[in-house]
């Protein structure tokens, strides 16, 4: 936790507090230890990353739903990316809507709902989905 000194000379007093600092879509997030009590109350801050790969998650099953392409190999050919990532990001239109609807506002807890993390396999039933 945080910790206060004064000097010998009783000139200055020195606070220590213990904090990280992570990048989250170029800003910087203060992130304080487990335990400690939030000194301000944290806004919602919505992941441009995140809302942008559902949103073309999203834009990719309605082509194929559509019937505009056939299969993920010819989206991804058409888009010119590799299948495989086309495969994963059309994975997200799997997600249970809450947790949807707390990434477009914000809600989301960025340290456990992140891209990295849901572009890897989940369940598609929704309540064994990440918890909010």
């Amino acid at each position: 936790m945080a910790k206060a000194a004064i000097d010998d000379f009783g000139g200055s007093l020195t606070v220590t507090v213990p904090m990280t600092f992570r990048k989250r879509g170029g800003r910087k997030l203060v992130i304080s230890p487990p335990g400690a009590e939030a000194w301000a109350p944290p806004r919602a801050r919505v992941d441009n990353a995140m809302v942008k790969a559902l949103a073309r998650a999203h834009r990719w099953r309605k082509l194929l739903d559509g019937g505009r392409y056939q299969t993920v190999r010819d989206l991804a050919k058409a888009e010119n990316i590799n299948p495989s990532y086309v495969a994963r990001v059309l994975r997200l239109t799997l997600l249970a809507p809450d947790i949807v609807e707390a990434i477009l506002d914000g809600r989301h807890d960025p340290e456990r709902v992140t891209l990295d993390r849901l572009m890897e396999p989940f369940s598609v039933v929704w309540c064994e989905q990440l918890p909010q």
